[in-house]
């Protein structure tokens, strides 16, 4: 239906033979097959553990549906994704989940806390306060609003260097897009981290396609899917070190940008320091009804 330039990975809004409409990402985008292995290994989890995030499907898609694309660098990439890709449901209306929305919207500890604990364990490092990949849906006025959980092709940082991969690594999560909501990621850890046991991971490692399994120096999918369940395995079962406690308040992040912002303009030429810092800023209006869900 309309490919989407919001984010690096260009994926894409397709109609599909079952008449459901889906956000799909494309095993020919330049982000890599790892990144389509996160989707599953995070999400499914997600949802699995009761947090809500879209419906996960494979699409089998035929690039001569978007033979009308007028952008050649989509239409390549298009057509390096013949066969599976994943997709995800799309949310209509959805909006990002930005500052300016997460200054009004209220979100209870607990919940904050159940998603930090959940990117802590699969070392989801791309949910921050500039780039959320957290969406509001059903839209604010029509529903009551609540946060979705979108875009983890940036998660499992470990699985781009499997000799280095510590179960225990802490990793630093001050800057998380629910920080401010005093997070209770301990009372998550109670709740969550008895449910996650080797069954579960090895059912969802099985239903990561094997096509996606060969980019990570393994010999076969299945010793790759071993590696993924060890880890994930061993995280959870690891003294809480890897637990994050410590988040910023809001004037504290504030005062941050104000002083990131400081620096940035004394790093100017003179003539420079006219020009206004739009750092974490949209460049423009957009357009909510096309947006990923």
């Amino acid at each position: 239906m309309t490919p989407l330039r919001s984010g690096g990975s260009v994926p894409a809004v397709v109609e599909a033979d079952d008449l459901g409409t889906y956000v799909v990402k494309f095993t020919g985008s330049a982000q890599g097959r790892k990144a389509l292995v996160a989707e599953v290994i995070v999400g499914e989890p997600a949802r699995a553990l009761g947090q809500r995030f879209p419906e996960l499907v494979l699409v089998h898609f035929d690039p001569a549906v978007a033979a009308h694309e007028p952008h050649q660098e989509v239409r390549d990439l298009h057509g390096a994704s013949a066969g599976l890709n994943p997709g995800t449901d799309h949310l209509p209306g959805a909006r990002d989940f930005t500052p300016e929305i997460a200054g009004v919207l209220p979100v209870d500890p607990l919940e904050a806390g159940r998603i930090v604990w959940l990117d802590a364990l699969t070392v989801t490092v791309d949910r921050t306060v500039q780039s959320s990949n957290l969406m509001v849906w059903p839209t604010p006025g029509t529903a009551p609003p609540r946060l979705w959980l979108i875009d983890h092709g940036a998660a499992l940082v470990f699985h781009h260097r499997w000799d280095g991969a510590d179960p225990a690594k802490v990793y630093d999560f001050r800057h998380h897009a629910l920080g401010h909501y005093g997070p209770d990621v301990r009372a998550a850890d109670a709740e969550l981290a008895p449910k996650v046991t080797e069954e579960l991971l090895r059912g969802i490692v099985a239903e990561v396609p094997d096509a996606w399994l060969t980019d990570g120096g393994f010999a076969t999918p299945d010793e790759a899917r071993e590696a993924y369940v060890a880890y994930r395995h061993a995280r959870v079962r690891a003294p809480r070190q890897w637990l994050p406690t410590d988040f910023p308040n809001r004037d504290e992040l504030a005062a941050e940008d104000a002083r990131r912002a400081a620096r940035n303009r004394r790093g100017r030429s003179a003539w420079l320091k006219q020009v206004p810092d739009l750092h974490g800023k949209p460049a423009a209006e957009q357009d909510w009804s096309v947006h990923p869900g």
